[in-house]
């Protein structure tokens, strides 16, 4: 049995529902794709969701030709179409092959390039493991797209490397290196800002207001 399970995704299934608007699966011809509802997004938080379309939609745009990233189809404003990547997310796969890891860097190295930073790859659901063993990365909502390489850019881009480590660390600790080891006990300047000030009033509106409590992120399905 094939234990990524949305491989077996069918078109029309929900994947997420919230305050921010649906994200499901639909067909789109003989293909599947998935469909990023703004117009279904709650009256006070349709302006922040039609941003963080925009935003995702500009970061595939840049990364077109990059493997492991979905392709933009379609953003016009309301809805938002990118292809369909079959995997399981990390919490499920629980990746335990180094290859996996490599890869992984070589996937964020060619994000960094194009001059984009992803911002949220914390959380695992953002992090696909292929049928192929290979990662995919989804969920470019908050990512940086500015394109400019200056010092903040380069610490962002840092804190994905590390989101990634900690990860490796979690399920494959016995490829980290030294070097990755004092990485992880080094966070940059923005994310032990973000921890010391931030990062509760964030946990407490993601609780409260979207029901975000577990590690998959989903929250509240709401009709």
């Amino acid at each position: 049995m094939n234990k990524f399970r949305d491989a077996r995704t069918q078109p029309g299934q929900l994947l997420k529902a919230d305050e921010l608007g649906r994200i499901e699966v639909v067909a789109r011809g003989d293909e599947m794709v998935v469909r990023r509802d703004v117009a279904a997004a709650r009256w006070w938080a349709r302006g922040f969701a039609r941003r963080a379309a925009g935003r995702e939609a500009r970061a595939l745009k840049r990364l077109h030709d990059v493997d492991g990233v979905p392709a933009l189809l379609e953003w016009n404003g309301r809805e938002l179409l990118r292809s369909y990547i079959a995997g399981a997310p990390m919490q499920q796969a629980k990746p335990g092959d180094r290859a996996f890891y490599a890869q992984a860097l070589s996937l964020l190295v060619a994000l960094h390039r194009r001059g984009i930073v992803h911002n949220d790859l914390a959380k695992e659901p953002n992090w696909l493991v292929r049928p192929d063993g290979r990662p995919a990365l989804v969920d470019f909502q908050i990512a940086w797209t500015r394109g400019r390489r200056g010092r903040l850019f380069r610490m962002l881009a840092r804190e994905d490397l590390r989101h990634l480590l900690k990860h490796k660390r979690t399920y494959c600790p016995g490829a980290l290196t030294s070097r990755q080891r004092r990485m992880l006990d080094t966070p940059a300047l923005p994310s032990r800002l973000w921890r010391a000030t931030g990062k509760r009033l964030y946990k407490l509106v993601a609780r409260r207001v979207f029901g975000y409590w577990d590690n998959e992120g989903k929250g509240r399905v709401r009709d």
